[in-house]
């Protein structure tokens, strides 16, 4: 149909491209952990949403100006990397502050609370400005698709779909991981503080090669 084939081995290589970790996944991660699934979900759909545009773009041929367009792709790629690092390095710098009333010490969570609306559109902007994304469906999806498909955008369209639904079935299930593992481990002290660390360290390490990395 639509000159699909190989659907079962796609949704399998999807699911499992899916599990790997990257920004995408440490960001849902972060926000289920310090505000609960609510922002966890807030933050998938918004990288659900930004997978759509990607698979639009893809779709439709826009991916390809990344491909071929040293200067564009170098552009979006330090864009990203730029953000990347502003998030990894507001956690870095951030401190564990204490409260204290009478005996007990009440721990503040060192990432502020946030709107579930701006919780989904940094996610969509983390996924949006990671053109190795784009180029990942330009060159991922294609061979699932007969050379003689009757209409390749849509083709392109649905297996994109059927990607992007996978996806969030993958990261609500990350999402609500997180958050009850967040649940268990709160009770240590200083738990907040090497979340922050650990997670803003792995985020400027993605910046970073991030902005290393070559166009293919």
């Amino acid at each position: 149909m639509f000159g699909i084939h190989s659907l079962t081995l796609f949704v399998i290589s999807g699911l499992l491209l899916n599990i790997t970790p990257g920004p995408d996944s440490l960001y849902i991660a972060t926000r289920s952990a310090t505000q609960g699934f609510r922002a966890g979900s807030a933050a998938a759909l918004g990288i659900g949403a930004g997978t759509m545009v990607h698979i639009l773009a893809a779709a439709f041929g826009l991916s390809a100006i990344l491909a071929t367009s040293a200067a564009a792709f170098t552009i979006v790629k330090l864009i990203g990397a730029t953000y990347l690092l502003y998030v990894g390095i507001g956690m870095l710098r951030s401190r564990r502050k204490a409260q204290t009333n009478g005996d007990a010490t009440h721990v503040i969570p060192p990432i502020p609370a946030a709107p579930l609306w701006t919780i989904f559109r940094q996610g969509f902007w983390t996924n949006i400005l990671n053109p190795k994304v784009a180029l990942f469906f330009l060159a991922f999806v294609p061979q699932f698709i007969s050379p003689d498909a009757p209409n390749k955008p849509l083709a392109f369209i649905v297996l994109g779909l059927i990607f992007n639904f996978n996806g969030m079935l993958w990261c609500h299930f990350l999402a609500l991981t997180a958050t009850r593992a967040a649940k268990r481990l709160r009770r240590a002290g200083g738990f907040a503080t090497w979340m922050n660390r650990t997670i803003g360290g792995l985020f400027v390490y993605l910046g970073v090669k991030l902005a290393l990395a070559q166009q293919r």
